[in-house]
């Protein structure tokens, strides 16, 4: 599996929501890893994303090539520099030879799937699972071995009590320059909370810069071709500013390279306050216009119906039963959206390169792009992709992934759409021959042109482009169950839902289907957020806000900049576009 030339991409993760995301997003990654030399490859290039290295005991490993920054307290029973390289040392001796006194905390209690977790990292049996037991030393286990075995245990864990921390559903082992913990802030609690966008500037300076360039050449070095770097930021606390700055780092010291920002926000924060709403919105505001500024793209990722202080309802996915304030549950599914969403530039053939595949999307400065996803992409079984692209013919399948409805008036500038997961099912139609086909979409013979020729007829004259991967994402263990009775083992509908009292079998896959859009309704979104943020005075309403930073000035000068962002977005009739002053002159 080794071996072969790829273009590598290093992976952010800035702050705890992003971390939960970024943890559904590697187990993904991770359940869909083989070792064995005889299986074909896949569609996607694992080494896009991933790294070999060895132990100090010549294990061979393969680690994901990722930094992922949190706060003092968020790790609960994960250890920061991990178990693959442990030295074998006494830690406890001491040269020091006067009196001692010994500290020692109670540890955090682990959840049930990380005590068989642990089980299986040590060659043990799982209990009430009978297969063969294969002795392993401990935290050498083989990737292929975990997943094999948690997958023949098709043992449901119900964590939804249990997750407190992204380390609680954590499955892989991580590289030890992985992790990276600020000890300044607190992950919770009552003080020291990194709250605000100028604290999170202001971090990246001294010991935090010097740790992350450390780390950032640690894996870049290693890199044959490095096409860039996908940022996973928490947009709602200071790790918006702090991202802020570490991709206008990159950009300066990575000039070319593609960097491809997910802006993450959960539907609710624990203990908010209306204060606390209100930080929120102007992280949003400030996080949106400089990380979009320093990025190939931005796409804000979250399940909030929007962004302003009182957001309509999270969107609603017919097939999901999911608990949109269980940050455990609502980061499974944006997950699996950008499962499918960097799809172009992990393909093993006809890849497109990051910075290629952001410019299609951000002409004329339109760096803001939307997410629409459906999750999952309703297919019966033993359909074809005709028959299910002609049910919802009249509407589109997919719903808003960044709070941002479509026009639906058929206008877009660009579009990247990915449809993966129907292995099995046919992509044509199945008509006999001689019979007269229902639809235009059943005459064609392959299934990119289905795709293309549904999309076309709802943006017709946009450029767009469509990416087909028959693998699904594998949903193994700790993947929560968030799915109806209606969905069968694979994610596809099925004609009649299980008998009452019996237990569903697990989802194991399902179906997805994705849009990036550069699109005219970003305009309006971005007006909201801005008009929110202005007719708020910080000095009056919250000036804590600003005595970290940014001054005053320069806060009124980010929000000007995101009206002239949101005035790019604005298409008329003959093709041109209107400045943001005559935009707000309408209105």
């Amino acid at each position: 599996m080794m071996g072969s030339l790829c273009r590598e991409v290093v992976t952010l993760q800035l702050g705890h929501y992003s971390n939960f995301v970024g943890t559904h997003w590697w187990n993904l990654q991770d359940a869909s890893l083989t070792y064995d030399p005889d299986t074909p490859p896949g569609e996607l290039q694992n080494d896009v994303l991933f790294r070999e290295g060895q132990t100090l005991g010549g294990q061979m490993t393969y680690t994901p090539r990722l930094i992922a920054m949190d706060l003092k307290g968020s790790l609960q029973t994960l250890r920061q520099e991990g178990c693959l390289y442990e030295t074998g040392k006494d830690l406890t001796a001491l040269t020091w030879e006067g009196n001692v006194m010994m500290h020692k905390a109670s540890p955090t209690a682990k959840n049930p799937f990380l005590l068989d977790l642990d089980k299986l990292d040590k060659g043990e049996q799982l209990s009430g699972v009978d297969f063969e037991q294969i002795p392993v030393p401990h935290c050498s286990v083989s990737v292929e071995t975990i997943n094999s075995r948690l997958e023949r245990a098709q043992k449901g864990y119900q964590l939804e009590g249990s997750v407190r921390v992204w380390s609680d559903f954590l499955r892989i082992h991580l590289h030890p320059r992985t992790i990276s913990v600020i000890h300044k802030y607190n992950h919770d609690g009552e003080t020291h909370l990194l709250e605000a966008f100028g604290q999170g500037e202001a971090l990246l300076q001294g010991t935090v810069l010097e740790e992350l360039e450390d780390r950032l050449h640690f894996f870049i070095e290693e890199c044959d071709y490095l096409q860039g770097f996908q940022v996973m930021c928490d947009l709602a606390d200071g790790f918006s500013g702090l991202g802020s700055k570490v991709t206008e780092m990159l950009q300066d010291s990575y000039g070319g390279r593609g960097i491809l920002t997910w802006g993450l926000a959960p539907v609710s924060h624990p203990d908010t306050t209306p204060m606390k709403e209100l930080y929120h919105l102007f992280n949003y505001s400030l996080g949106m216009v400089h990380l979009a500024k320093n990025s190939s793209f931005f796409c804000p990722l979250t399940l909030k119906g929007g962004l302003a202080r009182q957001p309509p309802a999270p969107p609603f996915f017919p097939h999901l039963n999911y608990d949109s304030t269980l940050w455990y549950h609502s980061s499974s599914v944006l997950a699996l959206a950008l499962d499918a969403l960097t799809v172009p530039y992990r393909l093993r053939h006809n890849s497109i390169p990051m910075w290629e595949f952001a410019d299609t999307l951000t002409v004329s400065g339109r760096k803001v792009v939307a997410a629409y996803g459906a999750l999952p992409f309703p297919m019966a079984q033993g359909s074809s992709l005709p028959d299910a692209l002609g049910a919802c013919a009249a509407t589109l399948p997919w719903k808003p992934l960044s709070t941002c409805p479509e026009l639906g008036d058929g206008r877009c500038f660009g579009q990247s759409v990915t449809l993966r997961g129907l292995e099995g099912q046919s992509l044509v139609s199945q008509q006999r021959l001689g019979m007269q086909p229902p639809t235009t979409l059943h005459s064609l013979d392959c299934g990119e042109d289905v795709l293309s020729s549904y999309i076309n007829g709802h943006y017709p004259a946009t450029p767009f482009s469509v990416h087909l991967v028959s693998s699904p994402s594998k949903l193994t263990p700790p993947f929560p169950q968030i799915f109806s009775q209606t969905l069968g083992p694979q994610g596809f509908l099925q004609d009649q839902a299980p008998p009452l009292n019996t237990l569903s079998p697990l989802v194991s896959s399902i179906p997805v289907l994705t849009s990036l859009q550069s699109s005219p309704a970003l305009g309006p979104w971005l007006s909201e957020l801005q008009r929110g943020a202005s007719t708020m005075d910080p000095r009056r309403v919250a000036p804590s806000f600003l005595s970290q930073g940014p001054e005053l000035s320069d806060f009124q000068e980010s929000l000007e900049q995101l009206r002239l962002l949101a005035g790019c977005y604005r298409d008329d009739c003959d093709g041109t576009l209107r400045s943001s002053s005559e935009e707000d002159d309408d209105s």
